[in-house]
């Protein structure tokens, strides 16, 4: 038998395209597996390609390393048949780990098959050689050789499978099990070279006298260029699905975000408006589908605005807050507690009678009575609740909520703390309560905005020293409203800001007429609500009104209670001396009835404190509330303050607070309020050299 002999470079190359082959497969599944759609029908078959033509040109390159005593060549067709035999196998090989799982038996038969088609690879380029009179092939090692492929195969699928996810140092893992599959390769190569003998007067019948060396060079050439591409294109393609992925799933966060933020309150995380009507819109198909009932809450929380003026935002939203935990402590899962805004919260559940519902509710009311106690402080609030049960209080979202609500409000007007379930007459009432809303709303633009006058008398009969200006509304159909009827309703919804701008602009303008009437020692007092003193272009409200009607600033006195004045006090020294810069008097209302500090109080701008109602309503020689009306006297004496008694309805009263010392005497007793008309009329009749208002018991039968 002919020796033959080998060259050992061409043999590390061999070495060398085989790991890199095996590397390029372990990455193509990789690819494969990641990808979808066309994208990875393009990645299979380009990854069989590459892989394909690694393995074959490891054995193409390891039979040019080998060389006998006369020249060889090979044949072109069946040198490519090898070729195609490759990639076929690859192509399959990369089918079977991509598949979702690699079962045993797939392994199995996958093994078989892949190592039979490079079995078949390897020794049909053996036969490209076309040696006569033929190769004499050992059996035992031609059944090493196979029996190497089919396990090499099997090692190779079953590690493409395992790290074709993105793992941990995948790439590592991927180097290491190209090392091993590499050797596995090479041993299959160089097993089935060792099968082969070569008699004595054998020759090549494909030799063509081309340089094997040049002819291998050309091959690691073009094979490490393709692997190299291959990998370099599948590197870039990596990166770029990353960043995508990286781009799509902060898209999908943001998305998330985005819904949650427009189905979810900020504050809470409680469903909002839009996602409640929806899960009632839901519940709704369901207790019709299948006759089944469920309940929703209206509840609103009693005393939370004054723990917000009182102690800020921040606080209350810390309440609301703690309010939202104990509210999701007393529900179940499939329950949707939903917060609308403010202090207004609606839960919707499933029930089996009405019952049920008054349970629930008594728990949550219970719930929420409990005290809190947020950043040191002791908070306690009550709530409200108004039920209405489907389907005896409604067959649609809108009518189900408008109940629930009127239900509400009829507990807080029933004294708070506590539920109510809906009954056809409140629904009445909240029919009402909206229009009047609605009505006032208009009120301005209508001319329906009145005030009235009631004189401010020097103690302790006249002359008159000003008015004090009293909102009324002359509603179109209910006639002339007190301001007890519509004054709460401003405030709670912010009308009261362009209502009480009005007030302003109006009583200057009406001071403004009686100056120009040559009554130029009368004065007016406007009060102002805690929201419009709030406000921070009050400043400018009152300088636009009495620049825009001429009026002396000294004329004008602003009148906050008490209870306002001592909300915030700094900001309120700070307000009152913005006013009171520029001429305009303050005033101090309903005095005696708040929680003054006297280190604010007499830091506090003011040229008057004006005596609650109340205390000279029971006002009595020798009784507490007369004890009481002698020592704001006095307070305000040593301040410095001028005191306004406001409600003096009897003699005795007028004589009690004059021989105190008060300055100015407020009452029916002197006179009622009054319209611009009916002052008018006074100035119209008085007599040359008389007062325009006379004083008197008498005045108390005068039509108003």
């Amino acid at each position: 038998m002919l020796v033959g002999s080998y060259n050992s470079i061409l043999v590390f190359f061999s070495f060398v395209v085989a790991v890199l082959a095996s590397y390029t497969a372990l990455d193509m599944a990789g690819r494969v597996v990641t990808s979808s759609g066309r994208a990875a029908q393009l990645w299979w078959i380009g990854g069989a390609f590459a892989m394909g033509l690694g393995i074959w040109s490891m054995h193409f390159i390891g039979m040019l390393a080998f060389s006998l005593p006369f020249a060889l060549g090979y044949d072109p067709l069946i040198t490519a048949g090898s070729l195609v035999l490759a990639i076929v196998a690859s192509a399959f090989a990369l089918w079977l780990v991509c598949q979702r799982e690699l079962r045993w038996t797939h392994l199995v038969y996958g093994s078989l098959l892949i190592g039979a088609g490079i079995a078949a690879m390897h020794y049909s380029g053996m036969a490209a050689m076309r040696i006569q009179p033929g190769i004499v092939y050992d059996p035992g090692w031609l059944i090493v050789s196979v029996a190497i492929a089919v396990m090499a195969s099997g090692a190779a699928l079953w590690l493409a499978f395992r790290l074709r996810a993105d793992l941990q140092y995948v790439r590592v893992w991927r180097g290491a099990a190209a090392l091993v599959m590499g050797l596995a390769i090479v041993g299959m190569h160089y097993t089935g070279m060792a099968a082969a003998s070569f008699p004595e007067g054998s020759f090549c019948g494909a030799a063509n006298g081309v340089d094997t060396n040049w002819l291998a060079l050309l091959v690691i050439v073009v094979t490490l260029a393709v692997l190299a591409i291959t990998l370099i294109v599948s590197v870039l393609d990596a990166r770029l699905q990353a960043r995508t992925s990286v781009l799509a799933n902060s898209l999908e966060k943001a998305n998330g975000e985005l819904m949650q933020l427009a189905l979810h309150d900020n504050l809470t995380r409680l469903p909002n408006r839009l996602l409640l009507e929806d899960r009632l819109s839901q519940a709704l198909k369901m207790a019709q589908r299948e006759q089944t009932c469920f309940a929703v809450m209206f509840m609103d929380l009693d005393g939370f605005k004054a723990v917000n003026d009182a102690y800020g935002h921040h606080l209350g939203d810390q309440l609301l807050v703690g309010v939202t935990d104990r509210l999701r402590g007393c529900i179940r899962e499939q329950d949707t507690l939903a917060r609308l805004g403010g202090d207004e919260f609606v839960l919707l559940t499933s029930i089996s009678n009405p019952d049920d519902a008054a349970t629930v509710a008594a728990k949550l009311v219970h719930s929420i009575a409990e005290p809190f106690v947020l950043s040191r402080h002791q908070l306690s609030v009550s709530m409200s609740v108004g039920i209405a049960v489907f389907p005896g209080d409604g067959e649609v979202e809108r009518d189900l909520l408008l109940h629930a609500d009127a239900a509400m409000y009829h507990t807080k007007s029933a004294g708070r703390n506590g539920y109510s379930f809906f009954e056809a007459s409140m629904n009445a009432n909240a029919v009402e309560h909206l229009q009047l809303l609605n009505d006032l709303r208009l009120a301005e633009a209508r001319g329906e905005l009145r005030l009235h006058y009631q004189p401010k008398f020097e103690a302790p009969a006249g002359p008159v020293r000003g008015f004090e200006a009293l909102l009324r509304w002359q509603h179109s159909q209910r006639g002339m409203l007190s301001p007890d009827v519509f004054l709460p309703l401003a405030e709670k919804t912010g009308l009261i800001v362009p209502i009480g701008k009005w007030v302003v602009n109006e009583a200057c303008r009406q001071l403004s007429e009686w100056h120009g009437q040559g009554l130029t020692h009368w004065t007016v007092a406007v009060n102002l609500s805690a929201v419009q003193f709030e406000q921070p272009d009050l400043l400018e409200v009152v300088v636009d009104a009495i620049g825009r009607h001429g009026i002396p600033p000294a004329m004008l006195t602003i009148e906050i209670t008490e209870s306002v004045a001592m909300r915030s006090p700094e900001s309120t020294i700070e307000s009152l001396q913005k006013l009171t810069d520029m001429g305009v008097k303050a005033s101090i209302d309903d005095f005696g009835t708040g929680y003054s500090s006297l280190l604010y109080l007499k830091r506090l701008p003011a040229s008057e404190l004006k005596i609650d109602r109340a205390f000279v309503r029971e006002m009595s020689a020798g009784n507490e509330d007369s004890v009481i009306v002698s020592a704001i006297i006095a307070l305000a004496k040593a301040l410095g303050l001028e005191v306004v008694a406001e409600g003096v309805e009897t003699a005795d009263q007028q004589m009690f607070l004059t021989r105190l010392g008060c300055e100015t005497l407020q009452g029916f007793l002197l006179d009622r309020p009054m319209t611009p008309g009916q002052i008018r009329a006074r100035i119209e009749h008085a007599l040359p050299g008389e007062s325009v208002f006379a004083t008197g018991r008498q005045l108390l039968t005068e039509p108003a």
